[in-house]
């Protein structure tokens, strides 16, 4: 047993090398006392189970944002003050926001528990020398697996025995074709796709029987070590996460300012100290846009509802924009890139090259000549397609190996009804495909002769030969004739495609013995055709590539696929450039990494780790990366990116766990639709934020500003609380609602850690804050030029709020004129401000609403004054645009001196 705590490249090693080592005899298996061993050597075939963070734990992490930490601050602010409501509702914001946060993340924290999900329930071992059918967790190294096809693998297993067995390894390696599984060594350098000889957990056999001995269980495992990896990765914060945070300081700065100038200025001038004190409180409290988490979270959430419609579902809410800014979408080849369903691409019959249309298992599609004449008699190698086969076709759907149901749609597309075929011509004898002979054979029974079908490699078949269809009939098989069909499968080969040839003989039956040595008539067989088979391309994946290259996005594709195969489909889809394999990673430094990854568009023979180092590589340049996947091997690296995007169909429950995003249609055209979403969400986040502190600002800059005129303060703080309340409110919600602007997706991406706020961001909502102070004091001053101190007040409160009304179509649009054919796309922002004015009306001219905010009623010509003051800060920003436009045109007109 002490050799069992070496570690031993199984794959490297023999048969009887691995069973010593392992301490078992194969034909009898271990014995119940071995079992208990290294049952308490090992543990339970199980993966650990990283300890859960409690649930209230994860509720007050919720509450770890700067932001939140402020308008907590200012709930408790406006408590002191006396306003109730207002800290009421804010509070409430805060909570609602934060068990919004806590239901999503708790549904996204289950990758480890999909994982064990996913083992098989039970195994059957040879144990004593008998067969038994035990539980997974108590399996241990050195027991003896007896698989057949449609078993999952339940533990990592060194192969013993294989009788025409293959293993779908997609979902770990990601290797499109099954994997044809051999007792015989591998070299130790061999890559994980190509250990032909070893079983890994998780993984499905698709054909034949296997013998295997178990060489490791639980962690230990090729998916325990996913699963450690998966644990080991840390999830990253959105750039709008850290941006929010950002702003929020931004905020918390601006309010203590803010605090300290205006009780020292009433401390001065010797106002009512109480006074001052809530004038300051309640201006801090405006000066902090509590709708903030409220319209982020309206605004993600109605994204995620229009993504839904768009088949994307959307697990975890502020990772929602990050599509906006994301520069490089890593994606997984096959399922995601690719169909996975091996489909026929080319015939080669009768002498010639045919073209098959259609894709996948359906039978929709034709075989076409190439020169667009007739395709001949296509029959003999079509039945040979259509019989030699075990897997079957029901509504499009396969049940069976994927490679022959690439050839019994090939049968179909050619007007050959597999099922009534096989009815019609009982098969009475079979020779399994295995991997040492390469070629499966079925024996069918045809009235007088038995019609006999073979399928295999083209080498093998070639040398069993010696007759060949052709264009005049069935011909000998020269050496002219041999070569053009060898020239053909190297390129068939040469464009990635795996070449199956088709054969056949008739033998006469009473000659035919099915008890007989069936290996003796595998000869002097006529060659039907050749048959180039391949996952291809989704047909909208290489349009939804073009797009994302016009919005700035580079692609890159990372399979475990074959070389040649990932540099075919690389250039189908227009992934042009060099294809590196993984392995060229391992001896890089971070540096040379990095400078790989970033000029590389294909990966292939790339392990989970490669992937994980591809992402990380990538965001240490700066990029902000999205990864797709569907495999259990791409999980750590969706949870390591940016934000990871699942395949919902073809993907696992682990990848689907680790994944932000969830694709129901496996179409990577809708990642295209999704990062449209997500800049879309976050043009709308700008445009609240800009709107608002544009608001705060104004109301800032006009009770600062006041004293310096020599005027009273031209609101009370009640006053101030409502401005922030009725403008935080419908109108700042709509903004969330907003379509997406003409061109958002013919720009490059956002810079990840570009601010919300920029110099040029913040000079223009300056100029807009100072352009309501002026107007609202403007107006305050000329009312109270007729000595009326309640109607002033009332009448600059008034055009404040009016301020608002005009100041949000400068929110929606900071380029282009506000007045395009957007201007009425929005009626919920219609609607919410026909509210606003309405409610400013009531708050006027209502007689209890005038004793609670200190207004009396206005003429309308006060009203008629206050609106063309307010208008004044559309007006202006309009005029600036179009300057700006003027100059812009002027100059791209200006010749190159």
């Amino acid at each position: 047993m002490s050799k069992m705590s070496i570690t031993v490249n199984w794959h490297a090693e023999s048969v009887e090398q691995s069973c010593a080592a392992l301490d078992v005899e194969p034909s009898r298996g271990l014995d119940d006392a071995q079992v208990a061993v290294r049952l308490q050597q090992h543990g339970p075939n199980r993966l650990a189970e990283k300890p859960r963070r409690p649930a209230w734990l994860k509720f007050l992490d919720q509450f770890r944002s700067v932001l939140i930490v402020i308008l907590l601050g200012a709930a408790l602010l406006a408590g002191l003050i006396g306003d109730l409501k207002d800290a009421a509702v804010i509070a409430c914001v805060v909570l609602l926001n934060a068990a919004l946060g806590f239901f999503q993340e708790h549904r996204a924290e289950n990758a480890l528990a999909a994982l064990r999900n996913m083992l098989a329930p039970s195994a059957r071992v040879r144990r004593t020398g008998e067969p038994r059918v035990v539980p997974v967790e108590e399996l241990v190294p050195g027991d003896v697996l007896l698989l057949e096809a449609g078993d999952r693998v339940p533990a990592d297993a060194r192969v013993i025995q294989a009788h025409g067995a293959e293993v779908a390894e997609a979902a770990l390696t990601g290797e499109s074709q099954a994997v044809g599984k051999t007792p015989r060594a591998v070299p130790e350098d061999a890559p994980l796709a190509e250990r032909d000889d070893m079983m890994f957990m998780n993984t499905v056999v698709t054909r034949g029987r296997i013998e295997a001995v178990v060489t490791a269980t639980g962690m230990a495992t090729e998916m325990g070590r996913l699963a450690g990896l998966l644990a080991e990765t840390a999830e990253s914060a959105t750039p709008l996460q850290q941006q929010l945070d950002v702003l929020g300081k931004r905020l918390a700065l601006i309010a203590a300012v803010v605090v300290g100038l205006m009780f020292v200025a009433g401390v001065m001038r010797g106002d009512d100290l109480l006074t001052t004190a809530m004038t300051a409180i309640a201006l801090a409290v405006a000066a902090i846009p509590e709708g903030l988490p409220a319209v982020v979270t309206v605004t993600l959430a109605l994204g995620m509802h229009r993504m839904a419609r768009r088949n994307v579902i959307v697990k975890k809410l502020a990772a929602v924009e990050t599509l906006g800014c994301t520069t490089v979408i890593c994606s997984d080849k096959t399922g995601t890139l690719t169909l996975n369903q091996m489909t026929a691409r080319a015939l080669y019959a009768r002498g010639r090259r045919l073209a098959v249309e259609g894709e996948g298992y359906a039978a929709a599609g034709r075989i076409l000549a190439a020169d667009g004449g007739e395709t001949g008699d296509l029959r003999p190698v079509l039945l040979t397609a259509a019989l030699c086969a075990d897997a079957r076709l029901r509504d499009g759907e396969l049940v069976g190996d994927p490679t022959e149901g690439a050839l019994l749609a090939l049968a179909v597309k050619g007007g050959i009804d597999p099922a009534r075929q096989a009815a019609r011509t009982p098969r009475i004898a079979e020779i399994p495909f295995d991997s040492a002979h390469k070629f499966m054979a079925t024996f069918h029974h045809d009235g007088g002769v038995v019609q006999m079908c073979v399928k295999g490699a083209p080498d093998v078949l070639l040398a069993r030969a010696t007759g060949v269809l052709g264009g005049e009939g069935e011909t000998a098989l020269d050496a002219p004739a041999r070569e053009r069909l060898l020239d053909e499968n190297r390129a068939l080969a040469g464009e990635a495609m795996r070449v199956l040839a088709l054969a056949g003989r008739r033998i006469p039956a009473e000659q035919f013995d099915p008890e007989g040595e069936l290996m003796d008539w595998v000869q002097a067989l006529t060659l039907c055709g050749l048959v180039g088979i391949i996952d291809p391309p989704r047909p909208e994946a290489r349009e939804a590539i073009a797009q994302c290259h016009g919005a700035g996005l580079r692609v890159k594709m990372i399979t475990g696929d074959h070389p040649l195969t990932a540099a075919a489909i690389g250039r189908e889809l227009g992934l042009a450039g060099e294809v590196h394999e993984g392995r060229e990673l391992d001896g890089l430094d971070p540096e040379a990494t990095a400078a790989l990854v970033e000029r590389s568009a294909v990966f292939a023979r790339v392990a989970p780790e490669h992937k994980l180092r591809i992402v990380e590589s990538l965001q240490r340049r700066g990029h902000v990366v999205a990864m797709t996947g569907d495999g259990v091997n791409d999980a750590p690296a969706l949870k390591s990116a940016d934000i990871g995007v699942a395949m919902g169909i073809t993907g696992t429950e682990v990848t689907k766990e680790a994944a932000t995003l969830v694709l129901t249609d496996d179409n990577f055209a809708s990642i295209v639709r999704a990062v449209r979403e997500g800049r879309t969400i976050y043009e709308n986040i700008v445009k609240f934020v800009r709107f608002q502190l544009s608001t705060n600002i104004g109301a800032i800059l006009t009770v600062l500003g006041a004293p310096f005129l020599g005027l009273a303060t031209p609101f009370t703080a009640v006053q101030i609380l409502w401005v922030n309340i009725i403008m935080d409110g419908p109108p700042a919600m709509t903004l969330g609602a907003e379509p997406a602007r003409p061109g958002i997706m013919r720009q490059p991406p956002r810079a990840g850690d570009e601010a919300i706020l920029s110099w040029q961001r913040m000079w223009r909502i300056a100029l807009y804050g100072l352009t309501m102070a002026a107007g609202t004091l403007g107006a305050y001053a000329w009312a109270l030029g007729a000595g009326d101190a309640a109607r002033a007040m009332t009448l600059a409160f008034t055009t404040f709020v009016l301020f608002q009304f005009f100041n949000i179509f400068n929110a929606r649009n900071e380029q282009r004129s506000a007045f395009n054919r957007q201007f009425f796309s929005n009626g919920k922002l219609w609607l919410a401000l026909l509210g606003v004015v309405l409610l400013q009306v009531v708050v006027v001219h209502w007689t209890p609403a005038q004793a609670v905010f200190d207004t009396v009623a206005l003429t309308p010509l006060d009203w008629l004054v206050a609106t063309a003051v307010a208008s004044s800060v559309l007006l202006l920003e309009e005029l600036r645009k179009l300057l700006v436009r003027f100059f812009v045109r002027r100059e791209s007109r200006t010749p190159f001196l």
